[in-house]
């Protein structure tokens, strides 16, 4: 009888997955699926170089692996009916039947309820809408106004990217804290700040958006002009993820098991930010949970008692500031300039080349 496998989102979690259960072999007896909206796994973690013009779309794109017992569909998911173990699509007639599940659907942005917010504002949650926003930026006449909100990793590296692509544009960072890169040291902190001083990046602080409009933003009672606004102020699981019968954490994340599997229906697994997590979204940590569950079910799927996962250790994040600067935790210590810059250029080839 076959065994059934459907992997929803060839991001960093589900290609872990796959990547996984290819090292230890696929037998004929199990049929993999795999669905995406996309033809190829995008490299989320670049997609602010899309956003910038600093990157060609192929740059941040890598083919998904073809095996004979791996089919993919390409499509947008419209719905999981987890009563009849089945996957349904917004542009095809067909449907998936399942007899173990994988989400990976990822995120998208979270505006909070801001009225206008969803409406006037650039995104890089997608690879599609980077490109929109690529576009936007780089069809601005000199001296346009670019406004970014949201100070955090995505904020810092789209602000830095724009200012070394385009140093005519004028640039401005709203920052909900004190600092921007709250999560970050203090000495990360003050390096990106003095950073954005000496390049002539506007910072804003304790930023409180009020609306936005087709050509501003209004902040703490003052609205700004600005021909592009891209917005980077917190992201929230994948819609369909509200609909799911599961217990859920504050931020609306599947709540798991020891072995990355919803507790009512052990046959569903989830991965990366839709996931309930004490650690914070990130490529690595979707890539960490993807090993785990990887090596579950290839023991599920032979018929063997899975072992139960460790718990997951990051290595620290890694932020640039353009193509020659950068910021991050390595071995746990603060470390700025060029050397994690080029630590970051290095996961990104191995992402690459895997």
């Amino acid at each position: 009888m076959i065994k059934r496998l459907v992997i929803l989102g060839g991001g960093y979690g589900g290609m872990r997955i796959l990547q996984k259960l290819l090292e230890t072999g696929i037998s004929t007896d199990i049929q993999v699926t795999l669905i995406d909206r996309n033809p190829y796994h995008s490299l989320k973690t670049e997609f602010y170089t899309i956003a910038a013009g600093t990157s060609s779309d192929r740059e941040v794109r890598v083919d998904f692996p073809v095996h004979d017992q791996v089919m993919s569909i390409f499509g947008e998911v419209n719905k999981i009916d987890t009563e009849k173990q089945e996957i349904y699509f917004h542009d095809r007639n067909e449907s998936i039947l399942y007899d173990y599940l994988v989400i990976g659907l990822g995120c998208e942005d979270n505006y909070h309820g801001i009225d206008g917010a969803m409406e006037y504002t650039h995104s890089v949650q997608t690879i599609s809408k980077a490109r929109y926003a690529g576009l936007a930026v780089s069809e601005l006449k000199a001296y346009g106004k670019v406004t970014i909100v949201g100070a955090g990793l995505s904020g810092i590296e789209v602000a830095s990217e724009i200012r070394e692509s385009r140093p005519d544009l004028n640039i401005r960072l709203l920052d909900r804290g004190s600092s921007v890169l709250r999560a970050f040291d203090k000495k990360i902190q003050q390096y990106v700040e003095e950073w954005f001083a000496n390049n002539d990046v506007e910072v804003i602080h304790r930023a409180n958006v009020e609306y936005v409009e087709k050509d501003g933003v209004c902040n703490n009672g003052i609205c700004y002009v600005n021909d592009v606004t891209i917005w980077t102020a917190g992201v929230r699981p994948n819609r369909l993820i509200d609909d799911l019968p599961f217990e859920k954490d504050q931020q609306g994340k599947v709540i798991l098991n020891d072995y990355c599997q919803v507790p009512s229906h052990q046959n569903v697994y989830v991965v990366g930010d839709c996931a309930s997590s004490t650690y914070s979204p990130s490529a690595q940590l979707a890539g960490k949970q993807g090993e785990q569950i990887g090596d579950v079910l290839s023991a599920i799927l032979y018929d063997r008692e899975p072992q139960k996962p460790h718990a997951i250790k990051l290595k620290g994040q890694l932020g640039s500031l353009g193509k020659s600067d950068g910021f991050g935790n390595m071995y746990k210590q603060p470390v700025t300039g060029l050397l994690p810059r080029l630590a970051k250029s290095g996961v990104l080839w191995l992402s690459k080349r895997h």
